[in-house]
């Protein structure tokens, strides 16, 4: 008789799922607390844009019994005003998460391989990995993507450059100069995805727009997310954008109907506003920002902070043994032994309150005054 097992691929059998965090009641009887300040996901802590928190409550239940746009057709609309560009060149996801797992099944077969850098989001590779796809990881440079190493890695059989700009977990970018020179040195021997899902954090006109930066490559496609500074999470909207026949391709292996009615509505109401709201939270995490760095400083620990909502820390006890510390106080961080950074935690960055409430608590199990 055929075991189970062996009717699994290799590849398969060799990868380590994911364990999601349990729900924050389980947790917060688990660890004994009556609060839990969640520092761990780099969520928007100010929520939603008011005319998406508007268009949420005004949902009218009897739309559940009706399927969503199957190509959010609305959304994208609005994307193409926001961007000036054509419906056709978005594709609306289940978070970026499946806009990956679509542009790597457009583009890539067993035997072909993707490059990124070894400590960045980690589901490109996860994706390629249980897809059977080579997954070429480079060593950042200073904490930053390191383009001679990626030109580098690039070979014949690579089809796609992954690049988080700005990077997470480091918030380190490229700017416009290096971003240009890497795709002229590259010469269209792969296409680049360019991961913007911070890029509303940034506020410096060195930034490369992915949005520009397409019109001029044609084997550049931008990854952008709701998730983050739309306070969209929770619905799961992430989109791409990239020449026609690029999207045209990424459609054909795309799942409809992926996104629910609700989170289409929600993130087309958050552009319509979100000039205030993103200047808010862009406040929000200066301040968070500058008083982590004075608490880190005092401490003497080393830390990594670039752009986007969240800071790198590195202590002298085991990630996952603070993790449990922190928990215990009513504070959740990620461990960053996954990223390839053991000892270290990612700290998202949000309002004063949870700010002071992670401090106390880090001093205390760490038993620094």
């Amino acid at each position: 008789m055929t075991r189970l097992v062996d009717r699994v691929p290799a590849y398969v059998r060799t990868f380590e799922r994911h364990v999601p965090s349990r729900p924050d009641p389980v947790l917060m009887r688990q660890y004994g607390v009556s609060h839990l300040y969640r520092l761990n996901n780099n969520e928007n802590a100010l929520g939603p844009p008011p005319l998406a928190r508007e268009a949420i409550a005004a949902f009218v239940p009897e739309r559940a019994a009706i399927y969503p746009s199957g190509d959010a057709y609305d959304l994208r609309q609005a994307l193409a005003l926001r961007f000036s560009k054509s419906p056709e060149q978005f594709l609306v996801g289940n978070g970026s998460c499946e806009v990956i797992s679509s542009v790597i099944r457009a583009f890539c077969a067993p035997g072909d391989a993707i490059a990124t850098a070894d400590k960045t989001f980690a589901v490109y590779e996860w994706v390629a990995r249980f897809s059977c796809i080579e997954t070429r990881l480079v060593p950042l440079a200073r904490q930053a993507f390191d383009p001679v190493g990626l030109l580098a890695a690039v070979t014949d059989n690579t089809k796609i450059v992954f690049v988080c700009n700005p990077n997470n977990p480091t918030g380190t970018w490229w700017n416009r100069a290096v971003l240009e020179r890497f795709l002229a040195a590259l010469d269209d021997r792969a296409l680049v995805v360019l991961d913007e899902a911070y890029r509303e954090y940034i506020d410096d006109p060195d930034y490369p727009d992915g949005m520009e930066i397409m019109e001029r490559h044609g084997n550049v496609l931008v990854f952008r997310t709701f998730s983050k500074m739309y306070g969209l999470a929770g619905f799961r909207v992430g989109y791409l954008c990239g020449p026609l026949e690029a999207v045209e391709f990424v459609r054909r292996t795309h799942i409809a109907y992926s996104v629910n009615s609700l989170g289409q509505i929600a993130a087309a109401a958050a552009l319509a506003d979100d000039a205030g709201h993103i200047e808010g939270t862009r406040r929000m995490v200066a301040g968070a920002r500058d008083y982590l760095h004075g608490l880190f400083e005092a401490m003497g620990l080393e830390y990594v902070s670039g752009a986007g909502n969240f800071i790198m820390v590195r202590t002298s006890v085991s990630d996952t043994l603070l993790y449990r510390r922190l928990m215990r106080e009513g504070v959740m961080v990620r461990t960053m032994t996954g990223f390839r950074y053991p000892n270290w935690i990612r700290v998202s960055l949000a309002r004063e309150q949870a700010m002071e409430a992670f401090a106390k608590a880090f001093r205390k199990v760490l038993d620094i005054p």
